[in-house]
């Protein structure tokens, strides 16, 4: 099957690159640790230049033997390789946005090898306090493909973001930053202290401290309620293995508490790794919240339908 479309998934951490043929069907991937953050410094030759640039490096080996087998296929790509940090900067579009509007905004860039590459841009929200997001966008209309009803997107991370939507446009949303925190109070707090690392997911003490984010307890916030995780091991009621699962769920508890008071009403649509998202769908339900699902390869078929809106490659064919 012939490609119609390289699209790139290129963050802070890793570069995840796919062919896709007609309608959007992968016929190739594959996966680098070189995110913008970290890329490649080895210099090589690049259509017969000697390069050193990094981002023109881990392009090349991310889709490089791609392009040399079929020359002027279009490439697309999303996510903080179009920051101020990446290999330059697509400016961030306000909300409302939609599939149409993103795609006529994507930002070109000449690579080195004479191939343009399309950067998607981030989305910023400046109502009240402002919030931006990279990548995530394009997660979110990749859900959308074929939804008619008005949802909330939830993308858990280290920066989880939920997005309402309302016919087909991204109307607001909002950014945790759970993961993320998990993580310093883990690694570098006290509270890390008295943790013992388990790969056995400890479900009673994660139900336990989203319950406590949702009690009387939990209505004086997080920076109230965090010190539970430390006073409950202190008088013997979390072992050290449960600790670190009791406050994952205690901060994920938080986060849910602090969805707008209507999301109870929508349908939620999770995307994200699955592990994780398993723990945002309990915990939901302990929330609540009925009508729950988890969206697959949501970043590529968002990527096919900005390319499809902008041009790059032609929609499927109705039989």
């Amino acid at each position: 099957m012939q490609a119609q479309l390289i699209a790139l998934d290129w963050g802070t951490s890793s570069l995840r690159a796919y062919k896709l043929g007609p309608a959007g069907v992968v016929l190739d991937q594959r996966s680098l640790a070189w995110g913008i953050m970290h890329l490649p410094t080895e210099p090589r030759d690049i259509a017969g230049v000697r390069c050193s640039d990094g981002f023109e490096l881990a392009f090349d080996a991310a889709c490089g033997d791609w392009l040399d087998a079929q020359l002027n296929l279009p490439v697309i790509a999303c996510g903080m390789v179009g920051s101020a940090q990446g290999w330059s900067e697509a400016a961030y579009r306000n909300t409302p946005v939609d599939v149409a509007s993103l795609g006529k905004a994507l930002h070109r860039v000449r690579s080195m090898r004479g191939t343009d590459v399309y950067l998607v841009p981030g989305v910023i929200e400046q109502v009240g306090l402002p919030n931006v997001m990279r990548g995530e966008e394009t997660q979110v209309l990749g859900v959308l493909q074929g939804l008619g009803a008005d949802v909330l997107i939830g993308l858990p991370g280290s920066h989880s973001k939920w997005v309402e939507v309302a016919e087909g446009c991204i109307t607001h949303f909002d950014t945790f930053m759970t993961g993320e925190l998990f993580a310093v109070l883990s690694k570098h707090s006290l509270l890390g202290r008295t943790q013992k690392i388990t790969e056995e997911f400890q479900a009673e003490a994660f139900d336990r401290g989203v319950q406590v984010a949702l009690s009387e307890d939990g209505r004086r916030g997080v920076l109230s309620t965090l010190f539970s995780a430390r006073t409950l091991g202190l008088t013997g009621e979390l072992a050290g293995d449960q600790q670190p699962d009791y406050l994952s769920g205690l901060l994920i508890g938080h986060e849910l508490a602090g969805l707008p008071a209507g999301a109870r009403h929508k349908p939620i649509i999770l995307v994200g790794a699955a592990a994780l998202c398993a723990r945002y769908q309990r915990a939901l339900a302990l929330c609540g919240f009925d009508h729950v699902s988890l969206a697959q390869e949501a970043t590529e078929r968002g990527l096919w339908q900005l390319a499809v809106a902008a041009g790059l490659t032609q929609p499927a064919l109705e039989t």
